[in-house]
C-alpha cells in the first residue's frame, strides 16, 4: 500500500509538471489526515518542504491541541514548521465574509506573503478526489459553467494538488500502513456548512442509491477539466480577436462576428469578476447590428471598472473620476515644461507659423503676486473666458462643439490659477493673461501626457 500511494503521487506530479525539482515547497499542514498524508508522502520523496500551520482559535483547546501535533509530528520528521494566529472574528467584522471564507482568504494571503518572501517556490495543499466532487457539486449547485464544473485543478497560479486523485480512502490505508496518526477537527462533523452537509449526508446517500456514483462523477470531472483546457485556449485566441492593446473591447464587432456573443463576451470578462447580469446589461447598450445607443455607462466589478464609448467597452480608472481633488503645479515641474522667450522671438515664431499649437502662451506677468497653480479634472459648471472670443463659455459646451466622446472627456485637464482657468489642455487657451500689447516677456507652457 505504501509503495503504490508514493508511486501514485509520484507520478500525478510528473505528470501534471506540479514541481521543476529542488524547489523548496510550503506545506499548508493542519493536523488532519489529508494535509498529513501529503506531508509525509512529499517528505519521503525527497522534497524539501517546510510546513505551515494557521490556529484560527475558533474551537479552544483543540485548536491548541493541532498546533501541538504540529509541532511534535514536525519534530520527528526533522522538517521546519511555521505557525500564525488569527483572529477570523475582526476579519468577518471588517469584510462581511462568513467564517469559513474569511479561514481561507487569512490562510491562503498568509502562504501568498511567505512566497513573496522566497520562503518557497508554491504551496502544497491536501485536497484529493472527494474535495473535488464536493467543490464540483457546491458550484452546480450555486449555477456554475464549465469553469466551475471542471473543479479543482492540480495547479493554479501557485497552489498544487499533488493528492487529488487520490481517494479518501487510499489517505487513511496510507496513514495507518505508516502506524501515523492525525487529529481529527469536530467542526468536520457538523452539518453547518454546506460542503460538510455534501460530504457527510447528500454524496453517501448519492452513492447508497447510485452505486459508483463518486467514481463516474471523478470521471466526468476529468473530461470536463480536458474540455475546460480546450475551451480556455480558444478563450484566448478570441481575447486576442476582440481585445485591444489597451484592454478595450470593439463590441461592435464581437456582436457581429460571433453567434454566441453572451457567452464569448462573459468569458472574456469573468476573470475580471464581471457576470454574466452586468454581461447582459452591457448588450443592452448595443442594437443587434452592432450600434451602440447607450454610450457613457461604467460597469463595476470588485477589480475592475468598464466605461462603455460609442461600442467600445474600455477599462477605466474610476479614481480618475471628476470627483478627483485638484493637485498644486509648478509650471516648470512634470507634467508641465515652461520656457521664457523674449516678445521679439515670440512675434519671429508667430509670423513663420512656428508657435507650437499644442503649447499655452502667456503674458509673464501671469507669475506676478505668488499666485497659485493647479491641475485638476475638469467639472460640470466650469467656465472659461476663451481666447478670441467674448464673453465666457462653459467648458462642457466646448468639449461638446469638439465632439469628444466620453472616454476623453473624462481625461480632460485644466490648468488653473488662483481657481481661474487659464487652459483646458489639448483644446482652448484663455483669455486671461494673454499675449497683448503690453506683454514684454513671454511664457510657453507645455504639457506631458503619460
Amino acid at each position: 500500500m505504501v509503495d503504490s500511494f508514493i508511486k501514485n503521487v509520484r507520478e500525478f506530479i510528473s505528470r501534471n509538471h506540479l514541481l521543476a525539482g529542488g524547489e523548496r515547497v510550503i506545506v499548508g499542514l493542519s493536523g488532519g489526515a489529508d494535509s498529513v498524508a501529503l506531508l509525509r508522502v512529499l517528505h519521503v520523496l525527497g522534497i524539501d518542504c517546510l510546513a505551515a500551520h494557521c490556529n484560527f482559535h475558533l474551537r479552544g483547546e483543540e485548536s491548541m491541541r493541532d498546533e501541538k501535533f504540529c509541532r511534535d509530528l514536525c519534530s520527528r520528521l526533522d522538517i521546519e514548521l511555521v505557525t500564525a494566529d488569527f483572529d477570523v472574528d475582526s476579519r468577518c467584522k471588517s469584510t462581511g465574509e462568513s467564517v469559513e471564507m474569511a479561514c481561507r482568504g487569512l490562510r491562503y494571503e498568509w502562504w501568498e506573503s511567505m512566497i513573496r518572501e522566497g520562503r518557497g517556490r508554491v504551496v502544497a495543499v491536501g485536497h484529493h478526489r472527494e474535495d473535488n466532487t464536493e467543490t464540483f457539486f457546491l458550484n452546480l449547485l450555486r449555477g456554475s459553467g464549465i469553469t466551475g464544473l471542471k473543479g479543482m485543478l492540480p495547479k493554479t497560479v501557485s497552489v498544487i494538488r499533488p493528492l487529488l486523485e487520490c481517494t479518501k480512502e487510499e489517505i487513511l490505508a496510507y496513514l495507518e500502513s505508516l502506524g501515523q496518526d492525525y487529529v481529527t477537527d469536530s467542526s468536520n462533523l457538523s452539518d453547518d456548512y454546506k460542503r460538510n452537509r455534501l460530504r457527510n449526508t447528500v454524496l453517501p446517500e448519492i452513492e447508497h442509491n447510485f452505486p459508483g456514483a463518486m467514481d463516474a462523477i471523478a470521471r466526468s470531472i476529468d473530461y470536463l477539466r480536458d474540455n475546460y483546457s480546450l475551451y480556455d485556449d480558444y478563450r484566448d485566441l478570441l481575447r486576442r480577436k476582440y481585445v485591444g492593446k489597451d484592454g478595450a473591447i470593439d463590441l461592435g464587432l464581437l456582436i457581429t462576428s460571433e453567434k454566441n456573443a453572451r457567452m464569448v463576451l462573459f468569458e472574456i470578462l469573468s476573470e475580471a469578476g464581471i457576470n454574466m447580469t452586468q454581461v447582459d446589461n452591457i448588450l443592452a447598450t448595443m442594437d443587434s447590428d452592432g450600434t451602440c445607443i447607450s454610450s457613457g455607462r461604467l460597469f463595476r466589478s470588485r477589480a475592475v471598472c468598464y466605461l462603455l464609448d460609442r461600442g467600445r467597452l474600455m477599462p477605466y480608472d474610476a479614481d480618475t473620476e471628476n470627483g478627483e481633488e485638484s493637485v498644486v503645479a509648478d509650471l516648470d515641474t512634470p507634467p508641465l515644461q515652461c520656457r521664457r522667450m523674449s516678445r521679439e522671438e515670440f512675434d519671429r515664431l508667430l509670423s513663420e507659423r512656428r508657435l507650437d499649437r499644442g503649447a499655452l502662451y502667456l503674458d509673464s506677468r501671469v507669475m506676478e503676486g505668488n499666485p497659485t497653480f493647479e491641475l485638476r479634472p475638469w467639472r460640470k459648471g466650469d467656465r472659461m473666458r476663451p481666447f478670441g472670443m467674448r464673453g465666457s463659455r462653459l467648458v462642457s459646451d466646448m468639449l461638446s462643439d469638439a465632439k469628444y466622446s466620453l472616454a476623453q472627456k473624462l481625461r480632460v485637464k485644466l490648468l488653473t490659477r488662483n481657481s481661474e482657468i487659464l487652459w483646458v489642455i489639448g483644446l482652448r487657451t484663455s483669455a486671461l493673461f494673454a499675449v497683448g500689447k503690453g506683454t514684454e516677456e513671454v511664457l510657453e507652457v507645455m504639457y506631458e501626457t503619460e
